[in-house]
């Protein structure tokens, strides 16, 4: 005995892209285009929550200026935003080949195709690599600073202001320091690397340098500067050290507040994955197109879709500029 199943739509086509478009789109389009609102809402509550935790923190929020002051090849010189700004240009320019790219395969230009997309690929990886090395420098630090056993951070200036590092006063201490490691501590706690530098050694070249002093991170209303302690009040904020901090991570923060750093990672490294994954998907229609994939199907709206992913990861990536190097 057979049994014969039948539907009620066994005569009509499931819309495929085909005469009836919502909106006038393809089904690959629109389907992109879901995705990307999905995708914004989630920039947007990232960046909502910074913006919150910003405010809610903003005496001891780190001033970006004094933090992203690296330019490739130009160690000791200091650049605010310069290199920020050129990675910004850099992909807003990759977003513009990105519109030739499309635009050529409108017009069935194959070779036009190929060359906006190369120009595309090498832009996104510009950027990726540039966003790599500014980690890199952010995780380091520059100069270093002190957390007291209340959490405050304790910067070093010198009488005019400018930041000095650890490295130009403290002294070495003829003394031991062990790293704390699972198997010798009390419930298997741990810590990182070791300091350059320990607390002591802070300490007592902290004393023999009294041009030195300290400056907290507390941002003055008036100067809109961090404030400056004569040298009395440093001393005193001094003897209550507990950690060097060098460079950032997600437990402490030489720059100002821990928060600053966590929120850094977290949006920044989130945009990053996707301009990999927008430069590793642009790779692979780029092959398809030397081989002619498109050229046979009539048609470049792949290179159209992967176009819309493209310059929606430029656009978040005008808004992370702004809000977190900028405001």
């Amino acid at each position: 005995m057979e049994a014969t199943v039948t539907t009620a739509n066994s005569q009509e086509k499931t819309w495929g892209g085909g005469a009836n478009e919502p909106m006038g789109a393809s089904y690959g389009k629109l389907m992109m285009w879901f995705f990307i609102l999905s995708d914004a809402l989630t920039f947007s509550g990232f960046l909502g929550a910074y913006g919150f935790s910003r405010f809610k923190f903003i005496e001891t929020w780190p001033l970006a200026d004094e933090v992203f002051t690296h330019f490739p090849f130009m160690h000791g010189v200091s650049a605010p935003m310069y290199y920020v700004a050129l990675m910004t240009f850099i992909l807003i320019f990759s977003s513009v080949t990105m519109v030739l790219a499309v635009d050529a395969g409108h017009q069935m230009k194959k070779n036009k195709v190929i060359l906006y997309m190369f120009l595309t690929i090498i832009g996104g990886l510009i950027f990726v690599g540039s966003q790599a090395w500014e980690w890199k420098n952010f995780i380091k630090g520059e100069y270093g600073a002190i957390e007291t056993h209340g959490g405050s951070l304790l910067q070093f200036v010198d009488k005019d202001g400018k930041r000095v590092a650890l490295a130009d006063f403290a002294v070495t201490l003829p003394e031991e320091r062990e790293q704390l490691k699972r198997n010798k501590a009390t419930w298997f706690m741990s810590e990182g690397s070791l300091p350059s530098y320990s607390v002591a050694e802070v300490q007592a070249g902290f004393k023999a340098h009294p041009d030195v002093l300290i400056r907290t991170e507390v941002i003055n209303p008036q100067t809109k500067q961090k404030t400056i302690l004569s040298r009395a009040e440093s001393e005193a904020r001094l003897a209550q050290a507990s950690y060097v901090v060098e460079g950032a991570n997600l437990i402490r923060n030489e720059y100002g507040n821990k928060l600053f750093a966590d929120f850094f990672f977290f949006i920044t490294g989130f945009h990053g994955f996707h301009v990999f994954s927008g430069v590793v998907i642009n790779i692979i229609i780029f092959f398809n197109v030397l081989i002619g994939t498109y050229e046979k199907r009539k048609s470049y709206e792949m290179v159209e879709k992967v176009g819309l992913y493209w310059h929606f990861v430029d656009l978040v990536w005008v808004f992370v500029f702004t809000v977190f190097y900028l405001v």
